[in-house]
């Protein structure tokens, strides 16, 4: 992409200094139409990351990654480790549709969606703003030696960004462990879950390491998905983008004069006031072209159009375009590529809710047990399986027995003739199945077994009985 060339362009990232040290970034607070808009995105998507954990859906935590018992629930929908290929489809659904959406409209979900934006932008800052005030006096107040203001007002922060941290951990191990585990533990005390509350401390500390120092770092420096940007970005993808066109004129930039016709002077629309620069959370001048460290926040698009209103010039000298529309006054085309991952999105979203469909909420597997051959018991032909139920669903199963369909035989459970899963739970055990030779195909016979709870059929599974080669 083409980039307006001016003396500070830079070719490092914006919070180092030449020295290679850190740069603090002071960003100005945001105000305009699109940060309107973010907030109330923003207000939607956190009651939803704290509300998620404790909804519930037939009994299934909305979300939930139990990666230690391997449970997880997505929208309401268990999965176990017999789902993982599910599992594993959602989440390239889910890395496709990223692709797609950056292709076509740049790293918006990172200024928009990203959890790690929104708690920085839209609750640790704004408490920030809060205690400390604006960019100038954030500033003021870092460089004013530690008197009894600069000590309450950063206490404070510290204070408050630390149980925001914590909260934001006891959510977090509530989509790990459930909510009615942590609710649990909650109520049990700290003295009977001393793990539990080292666990929950390390995650409150890198929380809040993150959000009281590290902060824009993390886009820039942690996250993947920002080196992306090279590689998924063209010419036609919109992006929040300065038109450099407009802006530099043939004579570059220019403060306002008064009386001064700039197109006589060749000065272009941008009066470089450096709002634009004071505003972004990651520091970067948005007028140097696409850079990594930009997420697509609309700060400066809110900035720059409340300064043209007030120079009387037209909105939109920054604004959502394709660097085609800005050189080429091209319209937007949904290309070739879009169209590949368009097509490649819907057919894996096809196969998965065929795949859901298809899925059963108790999933039997039967076995022969390793090593053993036939028996003979009187008349029939025995063999020895082991077998493992999963009870997927948030109800116990009662009175759950085996019946065999084919061929013609019985079944017999070591133990009880029925037993019952409880909710979420699994159950194994050993079972013998008898045939009688008439019956048998060969050494090998196609077993068609079903899983009964009372007179409901929970689920089908086939197996392979050995019989003597004799009988064909």
């Amino acid at each position: 992409m083409s980039i307006a060339q001016n003396d500070d362009f830079r070719d490092r990232l914006g919070t180092v200094n030449d020295e290679g040290k850190r740069v603090w970034i002071y960003p100005k607070k945001p105000s305009g139409k699109l940060y309107e808009y973010r907030k109330w995105v923003s207000y939607f998507l956190l009651a939803f990351l704290f509300l998620a954990p404790f909804v519930k859906i037939k009994g299934n935590q909305f979300l939930l990654f139990n990666v230690i018992e391997r449970r997880f629930n997505i929208f309401g929908f268990p999965f176990w480790p017999q789902d993982f290929h599910l599992f594993v489809i959602s989440m390239i659904i889910g890395v496709i549709f990223v692709a797609l959406f950056t292709v076509v409209f740049g790293r918006i979900f990172c200024g928009w969606i990203c959890p790690q934006t929104i708690f920085m932008e839209m609750v640790f800052r704004r408490i920030e703003y809060w205690i400390e005030g604006d960019r100038n006096a954030q500033m003021k107040l870092d460089k004013q030696e530690w008197n009894g203001e600069k000590i309450r007002k950063k206490a404070l922060k510290w204070f408050v960004f630390f149980i925001i941290s914590f909260m934001i951990a006891n959510v977090f191990l509530a989509y790990l462990t459930g909510s009615e585990k942590l609710v649990q533990m909650v109520t049990e005390g700290p003295q009977d879950n001393i793990g539990t509350l080292v666990a929950l401390l390390i995650f409150t500390a890198v929380f809040y390491f993150i959000y009281i120092w590290f902060r824009e770092q993390v886009c820039i420096i942690a996250c993947p998905y920002g080196r992306l940007q090279g590689v998924l970005l063209d010419n036609k993808s919109i992006i929040v983008a300065y038109d450099h066109k407009r802006g530099e004129g043939e004579n570059g930039r220019g403060k306002v004069v008064k009386n001064e016709n700039r197109d006589v002077v060749g000065k272009g629309d941008c009066i470089d006031c450096k709002l634009c620069v004071n505003v972004c959370p990651t520091g970067i001048d948005i007028r140097n072209g696409t850079q990594l460290e930009c997420i697509n926040c609309t700060a400066c698009i809110d900035e720059c159009n409340t300064v043209m209103d007030k120079v009387g010039f037209p909105q939109g000298l920054i604004r959502y375009a394709s660097e085609d529309e800005i050189t080429k006054k091209e319209k937007f085309v949904f290309t070739t590529r879009m169209k590949g991952y368009t097509a490649v999105l819907a057919i894996l979203i096809g196969i998965f809710i065929g795949m859901l469909f298809l899925r059963n909420e108790v999933e039997a597997t039967v076995l022969r047990l390793p090593g053993q051959l036939y028996e003979h018991k009187g008349e029939n032909i025995s063999n020895v399986y082991t077998y493992k139920i999963v009870n997927k669903t948030a109800k116990d199963f009662k009175n759950v027995s085996f019946r065999i369909r084919s061929p013609k035989g019985s079944v017999r459970t070591v133990g009880k003739t029925s037993f019952s899963i409880a909710r979420e739970q699994m159950v194994q055990g050993t079972l013998f199945i008898e045939i009688n030779p008439a019956f048998l195909e060969g050494d090998k016979t196609r077993v068609i077994l079903e899983v009964y709870s009372g007179d409901k059929l929970l689920d089908t599974e086939a197996t392979n009985f050995l019989g003597p080669r004799t009988f064909n």
